[in-house]
Order: C-alpha cells, then structure tokens, then sequence
C-alpha cells in the first residue's frame, strides 16, 4: 500500500506531465460544461416562469408596505431567479405609477432573492463533505451579506428617506438622457437562448405549462449537479501553477481586485446569479478561500444595477423620472452596502461567521440545508405576506 503511495503521482505532477492537446482539450470541456450550467440556470428561470410566472407577477399586488414590498422582492427574485429582471419590471412598475417608497424595500428583497441560484448550485457538492462545506459557505456569504444590509438600510430608509431623496436628486440631473439599451452589449443571452427554446416548445407540446415548467426545473436542478461535479473534477487537475495563478491575480489579490471582477463580470452577463454560481465550484474546489469568494460575491451586488439603470433611460413620459430614480437607488443601496459593511470589521466579518457556521451544520445534517432555502426563500416570506395581510397592515 505504501509503495503504491508513493509511486502515484500528485495532481500536479500529473497534471504537468499532461500534453498541451490534453491541456487545451480539458479546458475546453471545462468551457462546454460552464456553457451547459448558464443553460440550466436559465432552464430554471424559464421554467419557474412557465409554471409560475404570471402568479408570480402578481405578487407586486401585495406590495403595500415597505415589509410586504420586501418579500415580494425576496419571492418573485427567488422564482423568476433574476435580480436583473425583478428590477427591471420594478422599474416598469415605478414608471406606471407604483410609489417609490415601496418600491425601494422590493429592490432590497431582490438582492435576497437571487443569491438562492448560488445557494442551489452548491447543493453540486453535497456528496463530498468537505468541498460542500466550502461551496455552501461561498454561497451563503452572499445570503447574509444582503440580509445584514437590509437590516440596517431598511428601517433607516423608512425613519428618513434617505435613498429616495438621494436617488431623487440624481434622477433630476439625468432624466431625459437618450435610451442606451443593454441588447448590444449581452452576448450571454444570444448564446443560452437557443436550447433553453427548445426544451420549452418540446415540453410545451407533451404537457401543460405548469407541468412542463415542473418538468424545466427539475432538469435544470438536475443538470447544474451534473454539471457541478465534472467541472469540480477537471479543476482539481487543472487549476494548478499558471492557471491558478492567473484566476488569483483577478479573484484572489485582495478585496479591491474581487470588488471590480465581481462587478465586470456581472455587468458582461448582466446576472450576478450567473456571476455567483461560477464562483461557487471554484471554493468547493479549493481555488479560492470564503475570504477570498467574499469580496467577489459584493461586485455582483453592484454590477446587477446596470440593467435596470440603463432600461429606466429607455423610459418616456412624466414617470421617467422616478423610473431613473428607482433604478439609482439600486445601485446606491448595494453601493453604500460594500462600502460601509465591508469597511467596518465587526459588520464585515457577521456574512462569513454565519456561512460558516450554517455550512458546518449542513455538512453534519443536508436537511439544514434544504430548510434553509425553503424557509428563507419561500417559506417564512409567504407566512410574513399572508399574516401582514390578515393584520391589515
């Protein structure tokens, strides 16, 4: 046993001793299966859609107070699985004539929502302990890093109005400015769209809609774990020496570095659930520290406002004004989040405690972690909507 041991050949060597064919191949499969997670993240959107979607528009309905403007933030990001689309129809609605003041705690809840795409892809790793105990934490850094800002932005927001008057100062200096429209710029899109088609029209021919959006995320979860675990293998073997350290020169440098990748990224893609589940399969590997994840993970946050921001300039009419401002306050809010929380140690270092802590219990216990995203996603929003409505508040 022990000369076996040691006549195998680390990772390294091995992987060093590779050919440059085998090389080039490898990272090849590695960009044909990150190609297949975009689809099967957005296999899911469209199928929460499909079954859901119209009900889910209609949460916008329950919207009449800053709580309730929260969850409905929260939920219709957690099905739709877009922060980007949420705050775009938010801005719709803004320009229709919902209030600003309820629309500022549902782009809140939208930054909670769409960290669930994240949370789900590191249910890849379930099946090796430490690596999920990795990738679950990377995932929920972002879940409590949002769930600390709006605890602490909300109910300033609601004493003084603080973002509404700065986004409202901001708007009055922009409106009217020409329409400068994100279709030219998304070459994620144009790519994933096709397949994801496909599968829509063949499922819609052999089923209902609400089945066959069952049917689309069930194949979706199915094949991010899939997809999850090959691309986790072919990291291990490949990230090593230059590769490694060329994702660490844009990720792993420091927390300014992960700030702007973050963001750019973010921004080429035009989703930081997208943005995200990239990242996880990189921490349940090893690539990258929860640390090092961490900063990364707060670029998404502010790279996730350019959507909706450059979609409210394509707004005419007397509500255009308050469309811009809604979508500014977006970006001021996550803004504002990375600078004051990542800059204070005690409110910085609360995210990465309780990932840790809630990603050990997991690894002890999986039910945790499926509890956590019922009940933080779906379950607890809901109770909240339907009791705030008994109550009348």
């Amino acid at each position: 046993m022990n000369d076996t041991t040691a006549n195998a050949p680390s990772t390294e060597q091995s992987n060093s001793q590779l050919s440059p064919n085998a090389h080039w191949l490898n990272w090849l499969k590695i960009a044909g299966l990150v190609y297949f997670l975009l689809v099967a993240v957005s296999i899911i959107g469209s199928g929460f859609k499909l079954s859901a979607g119209e009900h889910a528009k209609e949460l916008f309905d329950f919207a009449s107070n800053p709580l309730t403007g929260l969850i409905v933030g929260t939920v219709a990001t957690a099905l739709i699985q877009s922060s980007s689309t949420v705050t775009s129809i938010i801005v719709g609605l803004v320009a229709g004539g919902l209030p600003v003041e309820i629309a500022i705690p549902m782009v809140m809840g939208a930054n909670i929502g769409t960290t669930i795409t994240n949370t789900i892809v590191s249910l890849g790793h379930v099946r090796q302990g430490e690596e999920f105990r990795r990738a679950f934490a990377a995932a929920t850094v972002h879940d409590f890093f949002n769930l600390v800002c709006v605890v602490i932005f909300l109910p300033l927001e609601i004493m003084f109005g603080m973002l509404q008057k700065v986004g409202s100062h901001l708007a009055s200096f922009l409106v009217g400015a020409d329409s400068l429209s994100m279709n030219g710029v998304n070459f994620i899109k144009p790519l994933i769209k096709p397949p994801v088609k496909f599968i829509q029209h063949q499922l819609e021919s052999l089923a209902p809609d609400t089945a066959a959006g069952i049917i689309m995320v069930i194949l979706g979860i199915a094949t991010i774990f899939a997809v999850i675990t090959l691309i986790g293998k072919l990291l291990k073997s490949l990230l090593v020496g230059k590769a490694k350290n060329i994702l660490h020169a844009a990720v792993g440098r420091g927390p300014v570095s992960g700030i702007a990748s973050g963001t750019l990224i973010t921004v080429l893609v035009q989703s930081s659930s997208t943005t995200t589940s990239l990242i996880v399969p990189l921490a349940g590997s090893g690539v990258f520290s929860l640390r090092q994840i961490y900063p990364f993970t707060l670029g998404a946050n502010i790279g996730t406002c350019v959507t909706a921001l450059l979609a409210a300039t394509a707004i005419t009419g007397p509500n255009a004004v308050f469309a811009l401002q809604i979508a500014l306050i977006h970006l001021i809010y996550n803004m504002m989040g990375v600078i004051l929380i990542y800059s204070i140690p005690v409110l910085r270092n609360i995210p990465l405690w309780a990932a840790e802590k809630l990603a050990n219990a997991a690894v002890t216990n999986k039910l945790y972690a499926g509890a956590y995203i019922l009940g933080v996603f779906f379950v607890a929003p809901l109770v909240l909507i339907g009791g705030s409505q008994l109550l009348g508040i």
